[in-house]
């Protein structure tokens, strides 16, 4: 009858071990990327997103060397999204000018095939 309080004790323990949050490394790391993947692209402070991303991978610096893990996972996590909207974002505006460009090419080509006729 005296392993019941060992097993309690040991599966607090456990429990205590479990609640600690890691230092989320990795996620600073793909958070990293992210921004730079976004500037890369031709994002800059300029977009909304990317500096938000910026001040939240700030943030999450800070966090880490304030011990504080779980804010800097949440704050790295946050980041990386707004990096990739950014990105995205970026992408969008490239390819609607390119679109843009593409379809003046093909009036202007009308025009002079119909001018021709």
């Amino acid at each position: 009858m005296r392993t019941q309080p060992l097993f309690v004790a040991l599966a607090l323990l456990a429990l205590a071990g479990c609640a600690a949050d890691p230092a989320p490394h990795e996620q600073l790391r793909l958070s990293e990327q992210a921004v730079a993947q976004a500037k890369a692209v031709g994002a800059t402070d300029e977009v909304a997103e990317l500096k938000l991303a910026e001040e939240k991978l700030a943030r999450a610096q800070a966090n880490m060397l304030s011990e504080s893990y779980r804010d800097a996972r949440m704050r790295a996590e946050q980041a990386e999204l707004d990096a990739r909207l950014a990105e995205a974002r970026v992408l969008t505006l490239k390819s609607q000018e390119q679109l843009d460009l593409l379809q003046t090419r093909v009036n202007r080509l009308r025009k002079q095939l119909g001018e021709q006729q």
